[in-house]
């Protein structure tokens, strides 16, 4: 057996010298502190391509030959319910109110009012309310920013004197969605450390065991956000950073120090001494932490290969923070078990009490795993159809993003959207840009494609108040359409495939132009497209590397096999249940979630890639024991009753803890955080009881010996398991007469 003692080495290291590690992670703690302050200025609300669809290659045509950078636009709206823009007063308050406008010096740099322009368009159909269209300073990815000034007076200015005002553009939509995301992360801490505080204290029965995981687990999210900070220089990171940092550090960091505490108090009560429990621990729990850190990791790599920013910034904080929680884990955890020894039972709970020994057969867990090896088939086939059937509504799943239209009602960007719509049109904010590129746009052929575009669009309902621009060279036009309604809606989208597909083609047959779509919706279903085109390539990674990694943890070609169809089977479930709830409104209203036409675009991939890593963890712990036993007696059956027995506390309270931290963040306002944070809970809570206690040991008992079957051929891949077994099992002499003090001094 190859030698991989890497994680007992590191335990050994760190128990012998815990003050200089505990030391060096302070340190890191503060420093990662510092740089996390500055989170803010690299987070972007953005959904960035990094390839050249059509919208990016229409956006640099218009930035290099038309209007240059593209700045962000607000539009203020003023309404009133006793007054219309015909009157006096009306007008008086607006003059003044564009004066204030105006006076926001390095904030705005243009605005003006119906009353300059006598632009009817700036008008409601029941003349009481107006526009103001404002252009803000800098460009469009520093808006959310940069108009806070601007919202700041429109706040004060709402009210005054009887009068409504608003905002809405993509500064304060998207400002108001990184506050909403904000608001959601407290909320999700406040409910998620709580609960899993109890859980751990239910778990270990004392207070001081049930602390170490969480101040753990929150010293590697400030260290992974400090990280996150320095790397967002490079390039920008999604607003959705910080809260998959958060939520995923939580869970990371909790169940690994869980499972190493487990581990080493175990070995504690088996009669090992105090540095030789940590070692023990180091050379199975770690290792398994270990590997299972590296499927989570493994996982989320495949997203870097889809070229958009919003993949880019979850796999990059969801990694990070998963390297940290790992690096904790093999380093700081048995630093402080070295200092604490036998005090990590200190403060127990009353009504505690000893923990039940590996070996025993008794409990509810063990009752499960004999029913189920005595009826294997049967286990077996009812889990599988089961799945099956919670995984059907996915062939309904729809596609989007969340809109405005999805944000709480009583935010002011909701209100300021619901009015543009009703009264303006929505489209205001995220015209469809058609952008004609040709030598001479004023040729006739080019100008009758304009034409007949022009009448096509005016024939479509989903578009109006169309207008044209050309460049000072002559070589390029822009044709700027409203879209009528919210621009992530699915109509929205419809509009965009029909000007494509047909809209255009019709209108430019057989005419020398390059026509391109540009705009939020564009960009947004160019979005939908790279993420169709590279999903299969991300699904093939993924499982290609997963098998790889478990084919040599395990040596057999049979257990990465399983593995991969049991996660494909849970991952599908919780796809299933995600579309009934938020799609079909199934149970929405019992959790308190917003029923949406549609689910995150870029959720379910991330939910794979994820939760593909994720679910390897209790594979890897459970597989892990039933192995070592296996190894130990060759009885295969013994063996996975065995494992399902010793894991299945530790495991429930893990993916109890997991589920408690993903619920927290679901239980907030944002759509796509309920969808993660619901999606993530039901896939572990799947993973966690009916593949782990229930189709693992049926297959297992069905294929017996044949679980470990790995080809001669392959007899040259390294042995590196992640049980470990180094280190000497047997109670020394000399922790005889400590042995009790390990489950608490009784």
């Amino acid at each position: 057996m190859a030698s991989f003692r890497v994680t007992e080495q590191l335990a050994r290291a760190s128990a012998r010298r815990p003050w200089i590690v505990v030391g060096l992670w302070v340190v890191l703690f503060l420093a990662g502190g510092f740089l996390a302050t500055g989170i803010g200025d690299v987070l972007t609300t953005e959904f960035a391509l990094t390839n050249e669809p059509e919208s990016v290659k229409a956006d640099q045509l218009l930035e290099e030959r038309l209007r240059g950078p593209e700045q962000a636009r607000e539009l203020v709206i003023v309404g009133s319910t006793s007054a219309t823009v015909d009157d006096a007063e009306f007008q008086a308050f607006v003059d003044g109110l564009l004066a204030e406008i105006r006076g926001l010096d390095g904030v705005v740099e243009g605005a003006t009012s119906f009353y300059e322009t006598g632009d009817e368009r700036l008008v409601s159909t029941g003349r009481d309310k107006t526009l103001l269209p404002v252009v803000i300073a800098g460009d469009i990815e520093d808006a959310s920013d940069n108009v806070e000034p601007l919202v700041g007076l429109v706040e004060e200015a709402n009210g005054r004197e009887g009068f409504e005002v608003l905002t809405a553009g993509f500064g304060s939509i998207s400002r108001t969605f990184n506050e909403a995301s904000e608001e959601d992360l407290q909320q999700g801490e406040l409910i998620a450390l709580p609960i899993a505080l109890l859980i751990l204290l239910l778990v270990f029965g004392a207070a001081v065991a049930a602390g170490i995981p969480i101040i753990l687990a929150v010293l590697a999210i400030v260290v992974a956000t400090g990280t996150a900070a320095l790397i967002g220089q490079a390039f920008e990171l999604s607003f959705l950073v910080v809260n998959m940092i958060t939520m995923i550090g939580l869970a990371l960091g909790i169940d690994y120090s869980l499972f190493i505490v487990h581990r080493f108090r175990e070995e504690r009560r088996n009669g090992l001494v105090k540095e030789e429990a940590i070692a023990r621990a180091g050379a199975t729990a770690s290792r398994a932490v270990l590997f299972s850190g590296g499927a989570v990791i493994v996982g989320l790599m495949g997203l870097f290969i889809v070229p958009t920013n919003i993949y880019r910034s979850l796999a990059t904080g969801a990694i990070v923070v998963a390297i940290f929680a790992v690096l904790a884990a093999l380093t700081l955890l048995p630093a402080v078990l070295s200092l604490l020894g036998d005090r990590i039972n200190a403060l127990r709970l009353p009504l505690s009490r000893r923990g039940r020994s590996a070996g025993d057969e008794g409990g509810f867990w063990g009752w499960v795993a004999t029913v189920v090896m005595t009826h294997p088939v049967i286990s077996a086939v009812v889990t599988v159809v089961f799945l099956l059937a919670v995984a059907a509504p996915l062939v309904t799943i729809n596609l989007g993003l969340a809109g405005v239209s999805t944000l709480p009602e009583d935010t002011e960007s909701r209100r300021a959207f619901e009015t543009l719509d009703n009264d303006f049109s929505a489209g205001l904010i995220s015209p469809a840009e058609i952008v004609v590129d040709a030598g001479d746009v004023g040729s006739q052929p080019v100008q009758r494609g304009i034409d007949d575009l022009l009448a096509a669009l005016d024939e479509d309902e989903m578009f109006s108040a169309a207008t044209v621009e050309t460049n000072e060279a002559g070589d390029l036009a822009l044709v700027s359409a409203l879209i009528v309604g919210d621009p992530d809606a699915d109509a929205a989208h419809d509009a965009i495939k029909r000007l494509r597909s047909e809209h255009i083609p019709a209108a430019f047959a057989g005419v020398d132009a390059d026509v391109l779509v540009t705009g939020v919706t564009a960009q947004t279903e160019d979005m939908f497209d790279v993420i169709r085109t590279y999903m299969p390539i991300v699904f093939g990674f993924v499982l290609g590397l997963s098998f790889l990694l478990l084919l040599v943890v395990f040596r057999s070609l049979v257990v990465p096999a399983k593995a991969l169809i049991m996660n494909l089977l849970s991952v599908g479930a919780a796809y299933g249940l995600l579309v009934l709830v938020f799609q079909h409104g199934v149970g929405n209203e019992i959790f308190g979630f917003q029923r949406t036409e549609t689910i995150e675009a870029w959720l379910p991939l991330f939910l794979f890639a994820f939760l593909f890593g994720l679910s390897m963890d209790y594979h890897v712990f459970l597989l892990s024991r039933i192995r070592e036993r296996f190894d130990q007696t060759g009885d295969n059956a013994a063996s996975v009753a065995f494992g399902v027995r010793s894991t299945a506390g530790i495991i429930t309270g893990a993916a109890l803890i997991m589920v408690a931290v993903f619920s927290g963040f679901a239980m907030g306002d944002t759509v796509s955080l309920q969808q993660i944070g619901f999606g993530m809970a039901v896939a572990v809570i799947l993973d966690a009881t009916i593949i782990r206690s229930v189709l693992v040991p049926a297959s297992m008992q069905l294929l017996g010996d044949l679980n470990w079957y790995l080809p001669s051929w392959l007899h040259w891949l390294p042995d590196i398991r992640v049980e470990g077994g180094g280190v000497p099992k047997a109670r020394p002499a000399a922790a005889a007469a400590d042995v009790m003090l390990a489950d608490g001094g009784e």
